[in-house]
């Protein structure tokens, strides 16, 4: 067995001889520094690799880098166009409500104007239609029972209020321009709500002026008729005012508005023409002789046959008699003139007043006599005092009323005068 054999092969250093003329040079290279040698060489070749990639791909990354910003800069700028386009259309429309709420706005003060000028033309009607009596009745219709045709669906839309006489005009008045006033504060932070409000509230003044318009007609006319029927019923031979009674209808048409104004000024004049044909129906009636002409005075004889007092046989009654004390006042049972006034046989003193509708009365047997002839009187005026001149018993005021001369029961139209008082 050889040496090699038991102890293994012998591993040499690695030596670099280097020879230059006679000089001989020799390194010896361990293995750790050929590993050393090696692995920089390793590492110079990678990053001359890396070095020259990165040389190649540097453009490229660049340029990538660059078109990326590019389009990030493009979207920012699309996304900046984008918003400025909305504020721009957001801003737009912000000024064209805010030009259309200035319209509205200056559309309900006009309609608010319109309004208070439309009720200085009620407020005299209304007076008017106060002092006549005329107002809502008992029987007048509820907001319930007032059906009025639409044309969308039913339900209480379908109802409306007919006349509203609790609510004065001028109030509804100066609460709408309360409204207006306190509603242009409110502008800025809810105008929608305020515009709707005071659009409400002039709806509502409005309809409620036409609502008390055509209530305020109805009425009259309905007084009217009522009167001239009583009138009728208690003997007067009243002739009602021509009025010109035409029926209405056709389908149901939501008002314009801009017509509204003329439908105002419509009902306006119909409640008018209403409350002048209810004065010449009241003057119709005053015109008769309805009032009694002594007060609370008892009745001593009748109109009719009777047994005459001083002859004691039967006789016509021409009139009524009054048992009155000598003194007492003598009052005009209606409107005229007077035609006698002085000593008339019989009648003794007397005064006789003619009346529209072919009346006269007389008044007799006065002590008295405190007019003159062709002396207009009213009703209520003291015409004499009574007494007992002529052919008399007793202090006592004989009372006729004629028709065209012929004597008729004057009890016929001092009952008359009882049952129209309400109206008088």
């Amino acid at each position: 067995m050889s040496n090699a054999a038991v102890f293994g092969k012998r591993k040499e250093p690695h030596t670099i001889i280097i020879a230059q003329g006679d000089r001989i040079s020799h390194f010896t290279i361990r293995p750790w520094m050929a590993a050393l040698g090696a692995s920089v060489l390793a590492a110079i070749a990678i990053g001359y690799l890396l070095a020259t990639s990165y040389l190649m791909l540097r453009d490229d990354i660049f340029n990538a880098a660059i078109a990326r910003q590019a389009r990030m800069q493009h979207a920012y700028e699309d996304r900046i166009a984008s918003l400025r386009s909305q504020v721009d259309r957001i801003t737009s429309y912000r000024l064209l409500d805010q030009q259309i709420m200035e319209t509205k706005v200056t559309e309900l003060l006009n309609r608010q104007s319109v309004l208070a000028s439309r009720n200085g033309q009620l407020a005299p009607l209304l007076e008017k239609a106060e002092l006549q009596g005329v107002g809502l009745s008992a029987g007048q219709l509820t907001e319930d029972d007032v059906p009025v045709p639409v044309s969308g669906k039913g339900g209480r839309d379908t109802r409306r209020m007919q006349f509203r006489p609790q609510k004065p005009a001028s109030g509804l008045m100066q609460k709408a321009s309360a409204d207006a006033i306190k509603l242009k504060s409110e502008m800025s932070s809810m105008p929608i709500v305020t515009l709707s409000r005071l659009g409400a509230s002039l709806n509502s003044l409005e309809e409620d002026q036409l609502n008390r318009v055509s209530g305020l007609a109805d009425s009259a006319r309905a007084m009217r008729e009522q009167m001239i029927a009583d009138a009728r019923d208690a003997g007067l031979p009243l002739k009602a005012p021509t009025t010109e009674e035409t029926g209405t209808g056709g389908p149901f048409i939501p008002a314009n508005p801009d017509e509204i104004g003329e439908a105002f000024e419509q009902e306006l004049d119909g409640l008018n023409k209403e409350l002048e044909a209810l004065d010449k129906v009241r003057g119709a009636i005053r015109s008769f002789p309805i009032a009694n002409p002594a007060p609370g005075r008892r009745i001593s004889s009748t109109f009719g046959n009777r047994r005459d007092p001083i002859l004691n046989r039967s006789a016509f009654h021409s009139g009524i008699d009054f048992a009155v004390p000598s003194g007492t006042p003598v009052r005009a049972t209606g409107a005229g003139t007077v035609i006698k006034a002085g000593r008339n046989g019989g009648y003794g003193n007397m005064v006789e007043i003619r009346h529209p509708n072919g009346l006269t009365t007389r008044y007799a047997h006065m002590s008295r006599i405190l007019v003159k002839t062709g002396q207009k009187v009213a009703v209520g005026t003291i015409v004499g005092k009574s007494g007992n001149t002529g052919r008399s018993t007793g202090p006592h005021l004989h009372y006729e009323v004629r028709q065209n001369t012929k004597a008729i029961n004057p009890m016929t139209y001092i009952r008359a005068g009882q049952n129209l008082q309400k109206y008088l």
